[in-house]
């Protein structure tokens, strides 16, 4: 057997064990939305795997998923499977033998395959994100995009080309960078010495768009491991304030071993009782998540219109309880990681109307954001990022005042 028919070999093998995994995930992967987990220890308990492996293996599980109403039908015929999964996964170092030894086309897709891979519910919530270009990049895979934190990139750089990592700098942000594939930035000199963390492109434009004035005190009331805590912190500066929110406080112990290592833990304090007022509050609320689905492509089949339902029910409840913390004169930013109308203007149309002392102000800056409602939609073939909608609300009345129409 000469080295190419033993490549071969080691790729018709990964595909057996591709169908495999597959053959155990299906039973889940349109009920769990903890998929991921399930993922990862299923590849790394399997004592057969080398990182290489757990790598490959890792993508074609996750286009599979991307895709899943093309891979379903085909589960029973393994051949046939692996040819399209490796057509459809992104070419990269991982998978390009693999893509090599099963060459395919969609020749033989018809029905459901043909389509694209798109819940239906999502026709009704967000008709735009059919559309083929916007679809396409919302099944493709995203970069893993950095936020610098240091005055310099250069050491930064020049760390990631001594690791052989290609990065881009967005022409949005010169402060963000980007890395393709899944590369371990948490073991990199940069990262453990607060140089740069991660957050995805879309999220920090939403900030960046809302330009919050240096020196104010700002509540971030749904803090999480607070990525959006740490860049409010950089954008108003050492005589502003952060005081972070949330109900999970092992979310928050993360956030200040984070605060700690970017040096900003001057900046920013827990707050667990919000109190106010403050000059501005930032609301990124929880919600179905289906903005993240290039990283995330398994919310897609887990969603339903009862979970956008409850998702909406949460936000509404949540902008009632921190929009009251805001000063008169101060601002509100409203954020969701989500396509759906229901938690988006269906949200703000309801809260506006129910708290007339809000009113929509326009952004500092718009990026790529794209008008809807009251709000902006910043679509991911923009910034090639995750989907964000926000809105930028002034409180111009005191609570429970009428505001001139």
């Amino acid at each position: 057997m000469n080295a190419d028919q033993r490549r071969l070999e080691i790729c018709r093998s990964q595909g057996r064990v591709l169908s495999g995994l597959l053959a155990q995930l299906s039973g889940h992967w349109r009920r769990d939305a903890a998929l991921p987990r399930r993922i990862e220890d299923l590849i790394r308990r399997d004592r057969r795997f080398g990182s290489r492996d757990r790598r490959l293996y890792r993508e074609l599980i996750y286009t599979a998923v991307r895709h899943l109403p093309r891979v379903e039908p085909l589960l029973g015929e393994p051949d046939r499977l692996c040819a399209l999964v490796a057509r459809l996964a992104p070419d990269s170092a991982q998978t390009r033998l693999f893509k090599e030894a099963f060459p395919g086309d969609d020749t033989g897709l018809s029905g459901a395959q043909s389509r694209p891979p798109m819940p239906e519910w999502l026709a009704l919530e967000c008709p735009e994100a059919l559309e083929p270009a916007r679809s396409a990049v919302l099944n493709s895979r995203a970069p893993l995009w950095l936020r610098l934190q240091a005055d310099d990139p250069a050491p930064v750089l020049a760390e990631f080309d001594s690791l052989g990592w290609p990065w881009k700098i967005s022409p949005l942000l010169p402060g963000a960078i980007a890395l393709p594939g899944e590369p371990d930035v948490t073991a990199t000199r940069a990262y453990r010495s607060g140089q740069v963390e991660i957050q995805d492109l879309g999220s920090q434009l939403v900030l960046e768009s809302a330009g919050p004035s240096p020196g104010s005190r700002w509540l971030d009331a749904c803090a999480g491991a607070g990525g959006k805590s740490l860049q409010l912190a950089k954008l108003l500066g050492p005589d502003g304030r952060v005081f972070a929110h949330d109900v999970r406080e092992e979310a928050l112990d993360e956030l200040d071993r984070r605060a700690l290592r970017a040096g900003l833990s001057s900046r920013i304090a827990r707050d667990p009782r919000p109190a106010g007022p403050y000059d501005g509050v930032l609301l990124d609320a929880p919600c179905t998540g289906s903005g993240t689905w290039r990283r995330q492509p398994h919310l897609k089949w887990v969603t339903t219109p009862e979970s956008i339902a409850a998702s909406a029910r949460l936000q509404l409840e949540l902008l009632g309880r921190f929009a009251p913390l805001v000063r008169p004169g101060g601002l509100l930013v409203y954020a969701t990681c989500s396509l759906c109308s229901t938690e988006n203007e269906g949200v703000l149309g309801r809260f506006l109307e129910a708290d007339r002392s809000f009113a929509p102000e326009p952004w500092e800056r718009t990026f790529t954001g794209a008008p809807r409602g009251a709000g902006l939609i910043f679509w991911p073939e923009g910034h090639d990022g995750d989907c964000f909608f926000a809105a930028r609300l002034r409180r111009c009345a005191p609570a429970g005042a009428l505001r001139p129409d």
